[in-house]
């Protein structure tokens, strides 16, 4: 029983070791970016997409009827969340009710439906503010060509209303919105690699350049995109694109491997038999 106690402990210490050095690497992969300026306008279109990090709240000002967008970079393995209040005219200037709808779009511009929240929602004429909210599926590594699944790369969100009195078109509005990427976790992992899907926006185009167009945007090469020099939707996470290395399977691992080492030893121990030390076997000597 000695051995038994002795390889447990070790398998344990062992075991903590590994998970106390996993989990800077899993700490590393949180959303969100300190020290970043909160971005105060959307864009009006695909091109235009202000760029937002995961846990980065934006804010905008603008008009009743006007589409807003903003995109961020979503990785393999993550499941993307996006919240956004409105804050409303006074209801002494509007006229009735208004639906307004948040629509997410990947790196293809296909539209993603929301595996829950609420999208689409009606404010009463007396509401002073309303929330839509989607989340997505897992983004996954792979897909089937035709699938409509979510992959890795830029997710483009669109913030409108959709059904109002023509007289409210054009009063003032505040925006504001939160998309986030939280871990599915390592038992929805799904092997793959992929290119991302983030378009290439060419200068001149892009948001908060002050680069100048080119005279001939089409003679941009594709070793222009591999040498950073076209800039894209949005920026590559700090990560890469993929699920990386970590995943709480290697937390099962270690502890199915440990289970299965007890086993074997606690087996070994019961089978073997008991010890005595010091007695001879039976049959060992001579009688004289």
């Amino acid at each position: 029983m000695r051995a038994l106690r002795t390889v447990g402990a070790a398998l344990t210490l062992c075991a903590a070791a590994w998970l106390t050095a996993a989990a800077p690497a899993a700490a590393d992969g949180t959303d969100g970016k300190d020290g970043k300026d909160t971005p105060t306008e959307a864009g009006t279109n695909f091109r235009t997409a202000t760029e937002i990090e995961p846990g980065q709240k934006a804010t905008a000002a603008a008009s009743t009827g006007d589409y807003l967008y903003w995109a961020f970079p979503a990785a393999a393995g993550r499941i993307p969340k996006v919240e956004a209040e409105l804050k409303l005219p006074d209801a002494a200037s509007r006229h009735g009710g208004a639906t307004w709808q948040l629509d997410v779009y990947d790196g293809l511009r296909r539209h993603q439906p929301c595996a829950s929240g609420t999208p689409t929602r009606r404010a009463a004429q007396q509401d002073r503010s309303v929330t839509v909210s989607c989340t997505l599926r897992q983004v996954r590594s792979w897909s089937e060509r035709w699938a409509n699944d979510p992959l890795p790369g830029a997710y483009y969100v669109r913030l409108t209303v959709v059904d109002l009195p023509a007289q409210d078109l054009g009063l003032p509005i505040d925006a504001e919105i939160e998309a986030s990427t939280g871990e599915a976790g390592g038992a929805h992992a799904d092997g793959g690699d992929l290119t991302p899907l983030n378009p290439v926006l060419r200068a001149g185009t892009a948001p908060g350049t002050d680069s100048e167009p080119p005279d001939d945007t089409s003679s941009a090469s594709p070793d222009d995109d591999k040498g950073g020099d076209v800039p894209h939707a949005v920026a590559e996470p700090e990560d890469g694109w993929g699920s990386g290395w970590w995943s709480d399977r290697w937390v099962w691992t270690v502890i199915g491997a440990a289970l299965a080492a007890l086993a074997g030893v606690g087996g070994y121990t019961l089978t073997r038999g008991p010890r005595h030390p010091g007695r001879p076997p039976i049959g060992t000597g001579s009688d004289i």
